[in-house]
């Protein structure tokens, strides 16, 4: 006797209602309707303005500070909970708060650990992220977490650009295991920046590992925040005669100064997903949307089929 599958229902959280659209479309049912009432005093209470009874919810929005996307998120589940959900699946296309994924030094949280704990005490039941910071974030949790990778995107769209001698690189030494994993899919050199930090979003120095002259070169990062880090790397490389620089970067954090920086420096392109809504358009930031890839692996997710495809890497 087969097990039946529940309805499937998907909601958007108001900071990923674009995203969430566009993953509906391509799911292929209508987003859901959710109200939200705001107090005053910035208090908020969000409504599903349907049954959710016995379905399979599947609640949409990144969690990028400020700390609203992650509240609105818990509501969200909460409410799910509450109105008797079967199956509750929070799909973060960026985990916020995933830089804290350690005790870098003493007396600080572990804000990731944290989060992570929150969502599944609120009410999900399932996670689907993208490109976590850090690998073992997955471990914080205790429900099923499905670790989707952006590679599945950008590897398509690297093929198509045909760059002759195409080296792959790292803006530091911590995504040296991506920029391999994506050298070795594309049959390319990798090159490693080293760089040391005076406090977070500082650097005081940066050295290049590895020879980039006459070569078109990609970095790759899981996100871009300030854009301090590849701005400067792709300065190095261009003065160590590389012919390009490109960079592709999941998640478009750009906050600060970051839309700035991009426009003065020799970086000719900066790819990402639409993970994150854009605060700003700029003729340097090209985007690829994620919404096929979440869709895909959500309408598997609900008939319970293996998503291993979707791992190209």
């Amino acid at each position: 006797m087969s097990v039946p599958i529940p309805e499937p229902k998907i909601f958007a959280c108001k900071q990923s209602e674009t995203l969430a659209a566009k993953i509906a479309e391509s799911f292929g049912i209508p987003l859901g309707k959710v109200i939200t009432s705001t107090y005053s005093d910035g208090e908020f209470q969000p409504s599903f303005e349907e049954s959710v009874r016995g379905s399979r919810v599947f609640i949409i929005g990144s969690t990028h500070p400020n700390s609203d996307h992650l509240m609105e998120m818990l509501l969200m589940l909460d409410a799910a909970k509450r109105a008797s959900a079967r199956h509750i699946t929070a799909v973060l296309p960026y985990f916020g708060w995933a830089r804290q994924d350690r005790k870098d030094k003493p007396r600080v949280p572990i804000a990731a650990k944290l989060v992570a704990k929150m969502l599944e005490t609120a009410g999900a039941t399932r996670i689907i992220t993208m490109d976590l910071h850090a690998d073992q974030i997955q471990g914080f949790f205790e429900k099923p977490v499905d670790h989707l990778f952006a590679s599945t995107i950008f590897l398509p769209h690297l093929r198509q650009l045909n760059l002759d001698n195409l080296t792959i690189a790292s803006p530091d030494m911590g995504g040296s295991k991506r920029a391999y994993a994506y050298s070795k899919a594309l049959e390319s050199d990798v090159v490693i920046c080293y760089k040391q930090r005076e406090k977070a979003n500082v650097i005081s120095h940066m050295a290049l590992i590895g020879d980039v002259k006459g070569k078109n070169v990609v970095l790759v990062d899981d996100m871009v925040d300030t854009a301090g880090t590849l701005t400067k790397a792709a300065d190095l490389m261009m003065e160590r005669g590389a012919l390009s620089v490109r960079a592709i970067c999941t998640h478009p954090i750009l906050s600060g100064n970051a839309y700035e920086r991009l426009e003065n420096s020799k970086l000719e392109e900066l790819i990402v997903t639409d993970s994150i809504p854009l605060r700003q358009k700029s003729d340097k930031v090209k985007v690829l949307t994620c919404a096929n890839l979440f869709a895909d692996v959500m309408l598997s997710v609900n008939a319970n089929k293996s998503i291993s495809s979707k791992f190209l890497m």
